[in-house]
């Protein structure tokens, strides 16, 4: 799982997921095996600079299988209750035949003289403690001051599994009702009261309801993007990057009955994504495969969500390899993108409609710096205020640390008669 994401490119999430879907591993064992892989990856950054000095060459110069044994060893042997000799006997077991002396005697040198944490206050020792990129430190710096390491480290957290309630199906009193009796304790969400957080993780396939649609796996700040969104019932709903489908299907139900929602998606496998979610949900859904900056769809719409393409870097509770898989040097172009994707959008609303611009990330050129250049492009915004956590604004931001929600930005606009 290691490989696969750090050379792959593959999601944690899903990888994962996947494969211990097909593994005769006992629960007890599975969440080791989670742990283990979800904690390599959160500490990559750090495990790196320990390993770093005790090798006789470069990291990036050694075999790729074991240096993951060596991350996954180090990570053991750092962060875990698992005794050290433990710890290096088994991952000099993964390691291969020829790499098996490299890893034991790195390992060794590791349990014998562990590093304490970096001390200071620059970005790299900030990284170095929770996982974050340093250059993301630095943005975190720039929008929170002395917050920054606190919403770091609350990035670099596992986040909790969440489920919100469908409406359509039960309510969120009824839904934590039977997952109580069936032995799952949950807790509401500080800025989604309709979410329920489940502390212990669980396969959400087991829980009760799943079949019978009564909630979606959706973090509480996404919830709170469709609220910010306010779609009611008769509205005619775009959600012009819709897949997997979270969003739009929530949208659905609160447009009901009379209402209509439109979900479109660039991919067409992540189109078929939104239909199969909105099948189990119940709810009524019309989903297309476009590129929303050249819409398949004619204008008139009430509501508009562009859920644009991002770093992601707010998600990284969930796929830690977001904390330092994403580039300083990718925002410029992520940001074109979205500002592309939402002045196309904001023309398909009616006047007096409604334009929400949502993004799970906090660098400032995918969040306020794209909201001033949609301004610059569609004169006919207006930007007007959402109710957040913390109070009315045309702009919000949901913090891990503050919040308990994934990092999300959100910012309303309405078309000009």
């Amino acid at each position: 799982m290691i490989r696969r994401v750090v050379e792959g490119g593959a999601y944690s999430n899903l990888a994962l997921r996947g494969a211990l879907s097909s593994s005769p591993l006992a629960a007890r064992d599975r969440d080791l095996a989670t742990e283990l892989v979800y904690g390599t990856l959160r500490r990559l950054p750090s495990l790196d600079h320990a390993l770093g000095p005790l090798t006789d060459r470069p990291l990036g110069r050694a075999d790729p299988s074991a240096l993951a044994a060596l991350r996954l060893g180090a990570y053991q042997i750092l962060h875990t209750r698992i005794p050290a000799h433990a710890a290096v006997d088994e991952t000099v077991a993964l390691a291969g035949r020829h790499q098996r002396g490299f890893v034991n005697a790195v390992l060794r040198r590791l349990a014998a003289a562990p590093p304490g944490p970096p001390e200071g206050d620059s970005d790299e020792a900030v990284s170095l403690r929770t996982g974050l990129a340093p250059w993301a430190v630095g943005e975190l710096g720039r929008l929170l001051g002395d917050e920054a390491e606190a919403a770091a480290a609350g990035l670099a957290e596992r986040g909790p599994l969440s489920l919100r309630a469908n409406t359509c199906r039960t309510t969120a009193g009824e839904l934590a009702e039977a997952l109580s009796v069936a032995g799952h304790a949950t807790r509401p969400g500080r800025v989604h009261p309709g979410t329920l957080l489940l502390e212990r993780g669980a396969d959400p396939r087991s829980l009760p309801g799943h079949a019978e649609g009564w909630f979606a796996v959706q973090d509480q700040a996404s919830a709170f993007v469709v609220e910010a969104l306010d779609p009611r019932p008769g509205d005619r709903v775009l959600d012009a990057c819709a897949g997997p489908g979270g969003k739009a299907t929530h949208a659905a139900c609160l447009a009901s009955p009379g209402g209509s929602v439109v979900a479109g998606d660039v991919a067409p496998r992540r189109a078929a994504l939104v239909a199969g979610a909105a099948a189990r949900l119940g709810v009524r859904v019309l989903v297309l495969a476009q590129d929303a900056r050249r819409p398949a769809v004619a204008g008139g719409f009430d509501r508009v969500l562009v859920d644009a393409p991002c770093t992601g870097i707010g998600s990284a509770r969930r796929r830690p390899e977001l904390l330092w898989r994403p580039r300083r040097e990718d925002l410029s172009g992520l940001a074109r993108l979205q500002v592309a994707l939402a002045s196309s959008a904001a023309g398909l609303l009616r006047p007096g409609g409604r334009l929400v611009y949502s993004v799970c990330t906090f660098p400032r050129a995918e969040t306020d710096g794209a909201c001033d250049a949609l301004l610059r492009h569609r004169p006919d915004l207006e930007p007007v205020p959402v109710e957040g956590p913390d109070g009315p604004s045309p702009r919000v931001r949901l913090w891990p640390h503050r919040h308990g929600a994934d990092a999300m930005f959100v910012a309303a606009f309405e078309r000009a008669g």
